[in-house]
């Protein structure tokens, strides 16, 4: 019998899922004409879980349900919030650039983005290893029809026929992972996982060879190298607001099932999988930053540095493991999450700068289409340049911040392998340097390939200023967001 006090624990996901099926049905019968009403339910649907979620992640409780096959924590609340607010932000820049390349008129847009959205929120709760593995499969499915929204545009179509392919392979890594731990405890349970195997009743070989498989699929979800095939054809194939909504919140999903899977379930293993993590951290950061170099696409140049930008988080998920030290623990993830929370905030106000240039016929993708925008919009050439020093870690912008809580978390350890990671992230930050004060230089000092001023909507111009804003900001006073991640992972711990 389901009580209402389980039904609490996932009335997100309830009300998530019932007004992603309203939306398809009320799409399905307006004109064209009154598109605005699908987008406004969406936002409005996306608005209430914001808030409802941030209130039950300020309230800091912890609940089971479903036999505790679902879990509401501190720490899965405020992500669920941070994702909501993402697609929200998504929904604003994306919304214009799909309505002129007819991407609403069937009104798949808006319900496979909450179905995508659900997929995350699934993930992020997850108490299970089977709960998460289809959260992660509806985030998937819902992002290869996302990809191939556009039925016309070739290269779309193959951006989401290379995601099907490499996506399959990755589930096919974490499905197989997940089966080789049940098959060894019994259990599919994280908490009963973490019992037996820091039991030491189950064979060692047998767990570290599911262990290799899941840190695999893991990997392949943040878009950590050798597993970072997919982003850079996907980043570019797909279309602008598409590749918005895949390089945005599902990131945070990744983030929560690897403190899920790797924290949570296999802490006792921590030796074995810090040795992997450390292994795609430093190939993540080295390919990533050095791939990025050489690109003309700014899309392409975005997901290459997403795959070194990973390289961080990584670093961050190792290093909580020293000395059985709970602070230090605490320090080291509450970084990694605060880095995977502000990427996100950069990315989204980067790529919103592409999609607000890009027009009708034209997509404005190539780092030489960004020549002398601050001759034609100094706030947005501003804006873009905030977010490129942001992802560079030049201060006062809160990239600088994040990676330095994360280097601040290696060096503490006292560990001589982990400051050497902290200075040779060091120095690839400074390799990345280049790429991004690259477009700064062709905004600022190349002479504009046009004259046409830049325009956008109310909406859209309202949110990037903000977006831009909170990147500085956050910069200068960060200490409200490192807090409450900080309390989100204490309290996931305690749990």
């Amino acid at each position: 019998m389901i009580d209402n006090t389980q039904l609490a624990v996932v009335a997100p996901e309830i009300l998530l899922l019932v007004m992603a099926c309203v939306i398809a049905l009320v799409d399905l019968g307006v004109k064209s004409r009154l598109r605005n009403l699908t987008y406004g339910l969406t936002m409005l649907t996306l608005a209430v879980l914001a808030f409802y979620t941030g209130e039950l992640g300020a309230q800091g409780g912890t609940s089971y349900g479903f036999n505790r096959m679902v879990v509401s924590d501190s720490m899965a609340n405020w992500l669920k919030c941070f994702s909501t607010i993402a697609m929200m932000v998504c929904m604003v820049y994306g919304r214009p650039y799909a309505g002129d390349r007819d991407m609403l008129r069937g009104g798949e847009f808006f319900t496979l983005a909450m179905l995508a959205l659900l997929g995350i929120y699934v993930m992020i709760s997850g108490n299970n290893f089977l709960v998460i593995y289809l959260g992660l499969e509806l985030l998937t499915l819902s992002s290869y029809a996302l990809v191939a929204l556009r039925r016309d545009h070739t290269i779309a179509t193959e951006a989401a026929m290379k995601y099907f392919v490499l996506g399959a392979m990755a589930s096919g890594f974490l499905l197989y992972g997940i089966s080789m731990l049940y098959g060894a405890t019994g259990s599919l349970d994280i908490g009963t996982v973490f019992k037996i195997v820091g039991s030491g009743q189950v064979k060692h070989q047998v767990l570290v060879f599911g262990l290799v498989f899941i840190v695999a699929g893991l990997a392949f979800k943040l878009g950590a190298a050798p597993f970072h095939m997919w982003i850079p054809d996907v980043y570019q194939g797909a279309p602008t607001a598409i590749m918005l909504i895949i390089g945005t919140a599902p990131e945070l999903a990744a983030f929560a099932i690897a403190i899920r899977l790797l924290v949570e379930g296999l802490l006792p293993l921590a030796i074995d999988w810090q040795q992997m993590l450390m292994v795609l951290a430093v190939a993540s950061l080295f390919i990533g930053n050095l791939a990025a170099i050489a690109q003309t696409n700014l899309k392409r140049m975005l997901a290459y540095s997403t795959i070194g930008q990973m390289g961080f988080v990584m670093l961050g998920l190792l290093s909580g493991v020293v000395n059985g030290d709970p602070i230090f623990a605490r320090n080291a993830y509450s970084s990694a999450m605060f880095y995977i929370v502000t990427y996100v905030l950069t990315f989204l106000a980067a790529v919103g700068i592409i999609l607000l240039l890009a027009r009708e016929g034209f997509e404005s993708e190539e780092i030489a289409d960004f020549a002398g925008l601050n001759q034609r919009s100094p706030l947005y050439a501003g804006i873009m340049s905030i977010c490129l020093f942001s992802l560079a870690g030049i201060p006062p912008m809160v990239g600088f911040y994040a990676k330095l809580s994360v280097l601040q978390a290696l060096v503490a350890s006292g560990s001589s392998l982990y400051i050497g990671l902290a200075v040779f992230a060091v120095l690839m930050s400074l390799v990345a340097a280049y790429y991004y004060i690259r477009v700064v230089k062709v905004m600022y000092f190349d002479a504009p390939i046009t004259a046409t001023t830049v325009a956008a909507p109310a909406d859209v111009r309202v949110v990037l200023t903000v977006n831009g804003g909170l990147v500085l900001l956050l910069g200068i006073l960060p200490g409200g967001l490192m807090t409450l991640c900080a309390r989100a992972i204490v309290r996931m711990l305690g749990s």
